[in-house]
């Protein structure tokens, strides 16, 4: 298993396949996520994101069953491993941490001096 590092848009590809639950595969995912961080994301950087993810063990994999629709191709559906929960559920403490130390002052809008 390679390190555990995760980074920011290995989190949201985490996430997003938490939130679709049984229905994560590829083009589930760039789609949800597109549709949820208002970018542009390559199907490329999704299969890259999840092969990490795998080798970090925090994904498992397996192949639906073949469908007319895809020429008979299965697809390849991703599930979130009890260790990539906890390396979510950690990355959310440090994030909430953190937010909570800024002081409030911090974040003021004020108008520009004239």
């Amino acid at each position: 298993m390679k390190g555990t590092y995760l980074g920011e848009f290995e989190e949201l590809v985490l996430l997003t396949i938490g939130a679709l639950f049984e229905g994560a595969y590829g083009v589930a995912i760039k789609s949800e996520l597109e549709k949820q961080t208002n970018r542009r994301i390559s199907i490329g950087a999704v299969h890259a994101a999840v092969n990490r993810l795998q080798d970090k063990g925090f994904l498992d994999a397996n192949f639906g069953k073949p469908t007319s629709e895809r020429g008979g191709k299965r697809k390849k559906f991703y599930k979130v491993t009890t260790h990539g929960q906890h390396a979510l559920k950690e990355a959310m403490e440090i994030r909430q941490k953190m937010w909570r130390q800024i002081p409030s002052i911090a974040f003021e809008i004020k108008p520009k001096e004239l």
